[in-house]
């Protein structure tokens, strides 16, 4: 491989400054016994010398040669980089949820999941109050309720964690959808580069994001 090809969406140098990470994202955290097998199989042929679940539902692959690092991402069955979705089992299996989440993490996730933005998003999405999914410290996050979804923007969880806002209440997975469309195209529009949403609400405010929104009216 040549040095001067660029690494893959998402693949970062590691601590010896030789070697590389990468991160797969299985769409919602949801994985098959082929998605296992056909990683371990890539584990075992690369010699891939770690392996980790992130916090973020993702799966990270450490230790990785650089000369090997695309043939790894290109043999591996989940895309690498963009943003992440993380969501909680929902009403296929918990006995408290309140709505799908993995349907809506799903249609985020193909429609959103390499959205062009100032800055990398992170979603959560709970399917009830509990909270599984960490959605209030998350950029975009939803809690499902017997009422419909809560949106909340603008939550971080680094190194000056921020609870998110309120945004709307009551959504339809429709509405859900559409209305994270509709924040990420506003978000888009009026943040500068590299600022994330959590800078970005605290600096515009929320009632003025609602207002602009059309949110205030609802």
């Amino acid at each position: 491989m040549s040095d001067s090809k660029p690494l893959p969406p998402g693949v970062v140098m590691q601590r010896d400054k030789e070697t590389y990470a990468a991160r797969i994202t299985p769409p919602s955290g949801v994985l098959t016994a082929d998605d296992l097998e056909n990683m371990a199989a890539v584990v075992r042929k690369y010699d891939i010398p770690g392996v980790k679940i992130t916090s973020g539902q993702r799966i990270g692959f450490y230790g990785l040669a650089k000369d090997k690092v695309h043939a790894i991402c290109d043999e591996m069955p989940f895309r690498t980089g963009g943003h992440y979705v993380q969501a909680c089992p929902g009403t296929d299996w918990c006995q408290f949820a309140h709505k799908n989440s993995i349907e809506l993490a799903n249609m985020i996730e193909d429609r959103f999941g390499f959205e062009p933005v100032p800055a990398k998003i992170k979603f959560g999405i709970s399917a009830c109050n509990f909270s599984c999914a960490e959605s209030y410290i998350r950029d975009v996050g939803f809690i499902g309720s017997p009422k419909g979804w809560t949106m909340i923007v603008g939550g971080n969880s680094g190194r000056n964690p921020r609870l998110g806002d309120l945004i709307a209440k009551q959504l339809s997975t429709e509405d859900a959808f559409e209305l994270t469309r509709r924040f990420l195209a506003y978000y888009c529009k009026k943040a500068p580069q590299k600022q994330r949403t959590a800078h970005f609400i605290e600096k515009t405010g929320i009632e003025t994001v609602k207002s602009d929104l059309g949110l205030d009216k609802a």
